[in-house]
C-alpha cells in the first residue's frame, strides 16, 4: 500500500514520469553506498535486534509521510527525502533479514523457507495494491501510509515473541580490518556466487523495472487511475505468489530454473510491451510476476546455500546491493525512456536485457546446480552440520560463471570439515 500511495502521490504532484524514476532511485541508492558495510554490521550484531530497530524506524517514516499528505503540506522534495531515509533503513534491513532466514530454520530448509517467505510477502502484495487503489480512489492517499505504519506492529511483535535460544545462530564476526573487502573477494572467488550475483545485477538494472512501468502504463498508456494501477500491481503480485510457491516446493535451487525464469521473464516482457489494452496487459502480468519471483527466490536461495555462515551477512548485502542498488540507474533510465518514448519502451528494455542475459549465462559451461549446501561427513549423525567449500573442477579454466561448489574429500573419502 505504501508503494502504490507513494507512486501515485508523485504522479499527482508532478504528472510526469521522470520524478517517479527519481523517487525510486533515491529509495534504493543507499544500498549502493551502505550495502556492503550494512552486511558487515549484520554479521557482527544480533540480527533480530537489528531488524527490530529497522522496522521501528520504517514505521515512523510511513507515519510522517501520512501526516504530511493528510495535512496537505507535502511537497515533492519531502517525498524525495523520506524515500532516501527509507532507503537507508532498507540498506540495513535487507541483509539482516535475508541472513536471518537461515538462523530461523537451519541450513537444510533454507530453499523452502525462502520460497515460503516470498509467497507470504507476495500474498500481501496481491492484497495491498488492490486495497490501496480502491482506498485512494475513495478517500485519498494518506490512509495508505497510515495503514502501512500500523502494519509494522505485526513484524515488531513477531520478532519480540521469538525465543532467541531456539535460533540457529553462529558466533558473531569479530572486528578486524578489511572485512568488507574480504567479503567481496570471497564472492568473486566462489564461482557459483560470482555468476549468480552478476546475473542478478544485469536483470536488476535493466529487467526488474516494473515499479516504474506499471503506474506509467496505467496513467499514460491506458488512461486509468489509481484503481487501474492497483489492479495491475495486484495481478502481477498474484503471479509472484505462484512463482514463490513453485520455488518453495524444490529442495534445492537449480540452474535450469534460474536461467529458464530469466528467459521467460524477458519473452513475456515483449508481450507486455505489445499489449493493446489493459485486459491483455493484466493477463500477461500474471506469468511475468511468476517468472520474476521464481528468478529472485532461486537466486536468493542459491546465494545463501553457497555462502559460509560466517560471511552470509556480507554476501547477502552484496546480493541486495545488486538487486536493489541497481534501482538507482534503473529508475533514472526507465523514467527518461518513458519521457522520451513512452512507458512501453521500459518493457522492451526489460525483454531485450533478460533474453540476452539468459542466453549468455546458459552458454557458459561448468556452472553446477546451485550450491548443494551443507553436507554431513560420513558416519556423522543426521542433522549434524557440515560445510562445502569452493574448489575448481578440472577443465574449468577458471572462466565465468565458474565451476560451482562440490565437497572436497580427504584420502579416507570423508568430506572435509
Amino acid at each position: 500500500m505504501q508503494q502504490v500511495g507513494q507512486d501515485w502521490l508523485v504522479l499527482r504532484l508532478t504528472d510526469a514520469p521522470l520524478p517517479l524514476g527519481i523517487t525510486l532511485a533515491l529509495q534504493f541508492s543507499p544500498m549502493l553506498v551502505l550495502g556492503a558495510w550494512a552486511g558487515l554490521v549484520a554479521d557482527r550484531v544480533d540480527k533480530r535486534r537489528l531488524l527490530l530497530a529497522a522496522n521501528t524506524v520504517a514505521a515512523a517514516l510511513a507515519l510522517v509521510l501520512g501526516v504530511l499528505t493528510a495535512t496537505g503540506t507535502v511537497r515533492l522534495w519531502m517525498v524525495y527525502a523520506l524515500a532516501l531515509l527509507l532507503g537507508c533503513v532498507t540498506a540495513f534491513d535487507m541483509p539482516a533479514r535475508q541472513a536471518f532466514v537461515s538462523e530461523m530454520v537451519g541450513p537444510d530448509r533454507v530453499a523452502n523457507a525462502v520460497g515460503l517467505n516470498s509467497a507470504s510477502f507476495n500474498t500481501a502484495r496481491v492484497l495491498g495494491p488492490a486495497a490501496a487503489g480502491a482506498l485512494i480512489a475513495m478517500v485519498g492517499i494518506a490512509p495508505a501510509f497510515f495503514i502501512n505504519a500500523v502494519s509494522y506492529l505485526a513484524m515488531i511483535g513477531g520478532l519480540l515473541a521469538m525465543d532467541p535460544d531456539r535460533l540457529y545462530r553462529r558466533p558473531a564476526e569479530e572486528r578486524g580490518r578489511g572485512q568488507i573487502r574480504a567479503g567481496v573477494r570471497y564472492v568473486w572467488a566462489t564461482p557459483v556466487l560470482r555468476s549468480t550475483v552478476l546475473l542478478v545485477a544485469v536483470v536488476g538494472m535493466f529487467g526488474l523495472n516494473y515499479r516504474v512501468a506499471l503506474p506509467l502504463l496505467a496513467r499514460f498508456a491506458f488512461d486509468g487511475g489509481p484503481g487501474a494501477y492497483g489492479a495491475l500491481a495486484a495481478i502481477m503480485a498474484a503471479g509472484s505468489v505462484v512463482g514463490a510457491l513453485a520455488v518453495a516446493r524444490r529442495a534445492r535451487p537449480s540452474r535450469l530454473l534460474l536461467v529458464g525464469s530469466v528467459a521467460a521473464f524477458g519473452v513475456l516482457s515483449f508481450a507486455a510491451a505489445a499489449a493493446p489494452d489493459i485486459l491483455v496487459e493484466a493477463a500477461v502480468l500474471f506469468p511475468i510476476g511468476a517468472a520474476s519471483l521464481a528468478f529472485v527466490a532461486t537466486a536468493n536461495s542459491t546465494v545463501q546455500l553457497a555462502s559460509d555462515p560466517e560471511k552470509r551477512g556480507r554476501v547477502m548485502s552484496l546480493f541486495g546491493l545488486v538487486l536493489l542498488g541497481t534501482s538507482l540507474p534503473s529508475g533514472l533510465l526507465s523514467g527518461w525512456l518513458a519521457g522520451q518514448f513512452g512507458p512501453r519502451s521500459i518493457l522492451l528494455l526489460s525483454g531485450v536485457s533478460c533474453v540476452l542475459a539468459a542466453a549468455v549465462f546458459s552458454l557458459r559451461r561448468g556452472w553446477r546446480a546451485a550450491a548443494e549446501g551443507p553436507a554431513r561427513p560420513r558416519g556423522a549423525p543426521r542433522g549434524s552440520p557440515g560445510r562445502y567449500r569452493p574448489r575448481r573442477t578440472a577443465g574449468s579454466g577458471g572462466g565465468w560463471p565458474g565451476d560451482g561448489l562440490r565437497p572436497t574429500r580427504n584420502s579416507s573419502g570423508a568430506a572435509d570439515r
